[in-house]
């Protein structure tokens, strides 16, 4: 049986097993999975199903949050291009605009700021929860547990189908991750853990709760512009191994402290979190600026890997390598320029003019300045991952907050293709 198009928006698939035709509706340029399951080789078939390891190809969920153009480079929160936030913004404005979906005016701002800044500190059982691990514990691994343990403290955050209750998480889970992170370096280096002060940006705070020693820790605002500018970078981006943890999870209706751990799990591992670091062992293992050459011709020949370059997504530029190249500048002025400096701009000068790299569309991303931005703000390796927490936070919870309201949604639960056995017989101990 041939079903006849009525509708431009559709797609007909012919069943070469059977010979019939299904007529499937399509929106937004996509179909729905379901709509396979009618196409059946006979009535005892399940139905067709997709094959989509690592959802190279599949849209798990609509969200009205992130755009992300990957051919042309484009990304936007809310609709606001990322170049224009990065210039004119502030990390706690991109908060907001995340969460709630437009920008604030002035008394929104300032309502929103000082809620975040009136719950930076934690209780004073999670300090001795963080002081219980080892000396040479990874503050990632102490971040992920901290994170988990406040959906203790407050046993009403599981009651998420309270708007109120949800946004009161929203505010702690953004104003706490910097506290926790600071902590965990602080425990790292045997130092005194140093308390919030509610008198300084959420900017500033961080940076005073990492490095203050003794007398009150004050920053050049100029690495406290260019960190917000990073924290602006790494606040969402669309459907991400780690946001899509924190939906999954979160699809369970478990409290969001346990999905935004779950995110923190997730960006933990070094294909997500630890990218930048790697281009920072590339450029030591590099060593010089005279070496790039042979290090290129070592990465053609399958015995280098070039790290910092390429994206999943970004198939002509990233956006955000862009803009933090540039702030580059602002906080070398102040620290000194950071001697990898000069091998990274020849790697990239190399690279992007080299056939190669060009027609593979290997372009440095976001993590290839990152990194050298954070080491010359005296913030080690094992830090990274932890900043990238940091400034992912706003979007985890919007992320979080957007599915717990899609009516569409519900627990998370792909299929598979079974590759195993067919039934067998138990075989008693004897008879193996």
């Amino acid at each position: 049986m041939t079903t006849q198009p009525t509708n431009a928006e559709t797609l007909t698939i012919t069943d070469n097993r059977t010979g019939q035709s299904y007529e499937v509706p399509i929106t937004d340029g996509t179909i729905r999975a379901t709509d396979l399951r009618q196409i059946k080789a006979d009535d005892a078939d399940f139905g067709l199903m997709t094959y989509d390891p690592a959802f190279m190809n599949t849209a798990s969920c609509r969200s009205a949050i992130t755009f992300l153009d990957g051919d042309v480079g484009i990304l936007r929160y809310r609709g606001y291009p990322i170049e224009q936030l990065a210039g004119q913004s502030t990390f706690l404005e991109v908060g907001y605009l995340l969460v709630n979906g437009e920008l604030p005016n002035s008394t929104q701002l300032n309502t929103w700021v000082d809620a975040v800044t009136n719950h930076t500190f934690v209780h004073e059982d999670v300090r001795t929860f963080i002081e219980g691990f080892r000396y040479d514990a990874h503050p990632m691994g102490m971040l992920l547990s901290a994170i988990g343990a406040l959906g203790t403290y407050y046993p009403n955050a599981s009651d998420i189908a309270d708007p109120d209750v949800r946004h009161l998480q929203i505010v702690r889970l953004i104003a706490k991750m910097p506290t926790l992170g600071a902590w965990a370096f602080r425990h790292s280096r045997g130092q005194p853990f140093v308390y919030p002060d509610n008198s300084l940006s959420y900017t500033e705070n961080f940076l005073a709760m990492m490095f203050q020693i003794g007398k009150k820790y004050e920053a050049d605002p100029r690495l406290v512009r260019a960190l917000d500018v990073l924290l602006i970078l790494h606040a969402d981006h669309e459907q991400n191994c780690s946001t899509s943890a924190v939906r999954s999870v979160g699809s369970s209706q478990v409290d969001p402290y346990s999905a935004v751990a779950a995110g923190i799990a997730a960006l933990y591992g070094p294909l997500h979190g630890g990218a930048n670091e790697a281009v920072l062992r590339m450029l030591r293992r590099i060593g010089t600026k005279d070496k790039v050459p042979d290090f290129i011709e070592g990465v053609k020949a399958g015995k280098e890997r070039l790290m910092g370059f390429g994206h999943r997504v970004y198939k002509n530029f990233d956006p955000r390598a862009t803009i933090i190249k540039q702030a580059c500048d602002d906080v070398f002025e102040v620290t000194g320029v950071n001697p990898q400096l000069a091998i990274a701009q020849e790697l990239e000068k190399v690279a992007l003019n080299d056939e190669y790299f060009v027609s593979r569309k290997l372009y440095p991303n976001v993590d290839f300045y990152s990194g050298l931005i954070y080491e010359a703000l005296g913030i080690p390796a094992e830090m990274f991952p932890v900043m990238f927490a940091i400034g992912r936070a706003p979007g985890w919870v919007a992320q979080w907050s957007e599915m717990i309201q899609d009516k569409d949604q519900k627990i998370s639960r792909p299929r598979q293709i079974y590759t195993g056995p067919e039934v067998r017989d138990y075989v008693a101990m004897g008879g193996r």
